[in-house]
């Protein structure tokens, strides 16, 4: 095998842990250890010559002592040459070994720990490879069943293996003093009994103890290869190699210690058997059989056989038979939904005809739901619930950032490190094939250099192809027909149209100040009392406060901030109970704590205003903590949104009131207006973006193209001495979208006449060249941004009457909604007392009023 003589006195120790390293045999080793990694820095990286490559692998038992503790290393080890060494510093060291054993070796003792041990070693096998001719007649029989049963085993296993092949041709001709370490580094052995096998110097005792091994791995392989064999008639199949392997134990006739030693054997036979109860489709069990035919004939060092044995434990986890029973019960499902989730009419209604129509044909395939909202308004909530309303499991995917289309459809089996998408890893945790499936944040992914995440999802969520849905890495078609998708988004406008065509959208609006208040008392208030470790003795919170909390501490469409708030309240009600408990325990040292019972004893009668009377000497008089207007403010501070700051900037000339709709929801939007001295420039501030700077260009020119009907002094000659400004507040938040011609030509109407637009109007649409109001989007957000805000008229598009019906009455009846065709129109319902033109509007509608 080598040159050299002997191996060195002194030798370098590298520990490796569950691996034992025979001579004779090759094995990879992953250093990742401190004391490993120094070795191979300071005595392989650094040196060249052959006596340098020559280190002492000694073996270790994991679990006991940490990576870099020597203090119970095994005293036998092998003397091995490094043949390769392969590593990375990027993001940590590490490095990998290829190692082949020489020779058994002793350790002596220790000369050096630091930075990596150093042993001085007695050498125990000769490196020479010449055979005794003296051979006692016990030891030759022995040597020869040894040959005999080790060409069973290399005709069993794959010659595609270069370490087989080679092995198969050198077999008669390689020394007994070497053959049994050989061999016995190709069978399937535990960590103890390959370490026997290292402590055997004697040649005899150690052919003695690698011929049971040999044995049982033949068996073994005799076993699974009937068991996997297929019959010649066709019918059969398909079923004959499961029904063999589920039987084996039955069948074969060797004993309970053979099986117990060849844990590998029993995990294939238990693999197979999980294969035949998966009850695979028909294309799926032929490319099964036939790699189980592959493995077994691959041996456990083939680089395949772990990419093969992942593959089929997949394929045996997952659900392709499995469901789980739905709860077809409507009134049941109506009544949880309505517990759940507060509001919602669309949404409920439209999970209840599922329902229904599912009871009636139970052959249905599951939905393709987008809920599209703001954030914080229960999108993803809801989809748990529905799961749990049907009985069904339910698996969230999280989109948001995703720009690989293998995290949705796998990687290829051929790659490191492969592994299948985020779908049929889902499938295989719920372990059903019916589940509710949850894509968040729809809306979020990107696309980069390794595909586009959005078009992988094509094949996922069309209901006439995931039927047969395939995964890069499983590359078997699995049906997700069952499957009920559910997505969520915050907008529309960034999902590509191939994939919003897949889905069916269900708008899920932000909630109204009273719809609010209810979640937060049905809901919210509870839920932050449990998680603080309070209840309704401690703290109430009235409906003023809880008013006064939603109107000026927080302004969106969700309810997360108001529920973060709500947890501050809890936070600092829960310091005072605290300290009312410690102040109690210290008056009273044999006092220790108060149970709910004996406060419930001590209480006394109600009072009117609410408080509770109670003996002096059970609970202190300040509980149950009543939270007024004063307490918010002395908790969370000032008010965040002052009612009258959206006043105090109205009643001017050139401001007005418009409405948008952003990703958190509709918002009110203030326009200013204003005019200079200059060179007939028009300026726009506010990070506005392309559209929003066209409709500003669009409504100054029609407010000059009118001007002369509404006795406005806006000629040419003023114009090219008057430079007009116009800016959007916030204007570190960009704004765009064709939602605000009105409320700049209402503003520019304002700012040329002196006159200010009325303070309790707001309004929304997008104007043309002749005045026309064109209908726009979001009506429903943007009307309940107004009555937020404490507006009293809001003026829309005419054409976005039929969008009113998803307004609550209850906004309906406290606004005064004024839908409008034109400008003219506007500008009589923004101005108090109206705004009159000097002639007729329909003789001068849509003539244009030029000095040419």
């Amino acid at each position: 095998m080598t040159s050299i003589a002997s191996i060195p006195r002194k030798l370098p120790l590298l520990l490796v842990t569950e691996d034992v390293l025979l001579p004779g045999s090759s094995i990879r080793v992953s250093v990742t250890s401190s004391a490993n990694i120094n070795m191979v820095k300071s005595r392989l990286l650094s040196k060249s010559s052959l006596s340098s490559s020559i280190i002492g692998v000694l073996p270790k038992e994991p679990g006991q002592f940490e990576s870099d503790d020597i203090g119970a290393m095994h005293n036998i080890g092998t003397a091995a040459l490094v043949v390769q060494v392969t590593g990375t510093n990027w993001p940590r060291p590490s490095f990998t070994l290829l190692v082949t054993g020489l020779c058994r070796f002793r350790l002596d003792k220790l000369v050096m720990e630091v930075p990596y041990p150093v042993g001085v070693v007695t050498q125990l096998d000769k490196l020479s490879i010449d055979d005794d001719d003296d051979e006692n007649p016990e030891f030759a029989a022995l040597v020869e069943n040894f040959r005999s049963e080790s060409t069973k085993l290399l005709d069993m296993l794959d010659v595609s293996s270069p370490v087989v092949a080679r092995l198969k041709k050198m077999l008669n001709s390689i020394p007994h003093t070497m053959l049994a370490d050989l061999v016995a580094s190709l069978t399937k052995a535990s960590f103890t009994e390959k370490l026997e096998i290292l402590d055997a110097i004697d040649l005899m005792e150690r052919f003695k103890k690698a011929l049971p091994l040999l044995v049982r791995q033949v068996k073994m392989l005799e076993v699974i290869r009937k068991g996997t064999s297929l019959e010649s008639n066709p019918g059969r199949r398909m079923i004959m190699p499961f029904q063999n392997i589920a039987d084996g134990p039955k069948t074969s006739k060797r004993s309970d210690d053979e099986m117990d030693g060849n844990s590998d054997t029993n995990d294939l036979l238990e693999l197979q058997k999980k294969l035949k109860e998966a009850k695979l489709p028909q294309h799926a069990r032929k490319i099964v059989i036939k790699d189980l035919q592959r493995l077994k004939r691959m041996g456990p060092f083939s680089p395949e056989h772990g990419v093969i044995r992942s593959w089929l434990e997949l394929i045996a986890d997952l659900p392709w038979a499995k469901a789980s029973q739905e709860t077809l019960d409507i009134h049941k499902a109506r009544k949880d939904l309505d517990a759940d989730h507060y509001a919602m009419d669309k949404l409920k209604r439209r999970v209840l005809e599922y329902l229904a129509v599912r009871q009636l044909k139970n052959t249905l395939r599951g939905p393709i739901l987008c809920f599209v909202g703001p954030p914080g308004v229960g999108k993803t909530s809801v989809g748990r619930s529905i799961a749990n309303t049907l009985g069904r499991e339910f698996y969230r995917i999280s989109l948001g950032g995703i720009c690989n289309q293998s995290d949705i459809r796998g990687h290829r089996r051929t790659y490191i490190g492969s592994m299948p998408g985020r779908i049929i890893q889902g499938l295989k945790v719920v372990g059903v094939n019916n589940p509710v499936f949850l894509l968040d944040e729809i809306d979020k992914m990107g696309s980069g250099i390794h595909g586009d995440p959005a078009s992988a999802l094509l094949e996922v969520l069309d209901p006439e192809q995931n039927c047969s849905f395939v995964d890069h890495y499983l590359n078997v078609p699995f049906d997700l027909s069952q499957v009920m998708f559910i997505a969520t988004a915050n907008t529309t406008k960034s999902i590509p149209a191939p994939l919003l065509d897949r889905m069916e959208l269900i708008h899920v609006p932000g909630y109204t100040q009273e719809e609010k208040m209810e979640i937060a008392e049905i809901h919210l208030l509870p839920k932050q009392l449990r998680e603080h470790g309070l209840d309704s003795s401690h703290m109430v919170l009235p409906q003023d406060s809880l008013k006064a909390l939603t109107a000026q501490y927080t302004r969106e469409a969700g309810v997360r901030t108001l529920e973060r708030k709500l947890g501050a309240l809890c936070r600092a009600v829960a310091v005072q109970v605290a300290e009312m408990k410690l102040k109690k325990t210290s008056d009273d040292p044999n006092i220790d704590s108060i149970t709910d019972e004996a406060v419930n004893d001590m209480r006394g009668s109600d009072t009117l205003d609410g408080s509770v009377d109670v003996a002096p000497c059970a609970i202190p008089p300040q509980l149950p903590i009543i939270l007024d207007e004063a307490a918010l403010e002395d908790i969370l501070g000032p008010p965040i949104y002052d009612s009258d700051d959206i006043w105090s900037r109205l009643g001017v000339p050139g401001v007005a009131v418009g409405l948008s709709v952003s990703l958190a929801g509709g918002n009110v939007m203030m326009v200013e207006a204003s005019k200079m001295e200059g060179d007939g420039e028009i300026v726009l501030t506010g990070q506005l973006g392309n559209v929003m700077q066209e409709s500003a260009h669009l409504a100054l020119n029609w407010v000059r193209t009118a001007s002369r009907e509404y006795g406005l002094k806006l000629d040419g000659e003023m114009m090219s001495h008057t430079d007009i400004h116009i800016h959007f507040p916030a204007g570190s938040v960009g704004k765009d979208g064709p939602s605000a011609g009105v409320t700049i030509a209402t503003a520019l109407v304002s700012l040329f006449s002196g006159r200010p637009v009325a303070s309790d109007v707001a309004m929304t649409g997008e104007i043309t060249l002749r005045g026309i109001v064109l209908p726009v989007g979001g009506i429903k957000e943007k009307v309940l941004a107004a009555h937020r805000a404490g507006m009293r008229r809001v003026i829309i598009p005419k054409k976005c009457e039929k969008d009113l019906v998803d307004v609550p009455d209850s906004i309906k009846k406290d606004l005064f909604i004024i839908p409008v065709s034109h400008v003219d129109e506007v500008l009589q319902a923004a101005f108090e007392g109206g705004f009159h033109a000097n002639v007729q509007l329909d003789q001068v509608r849509g003539a244009i009023t030029s000095k040419l």
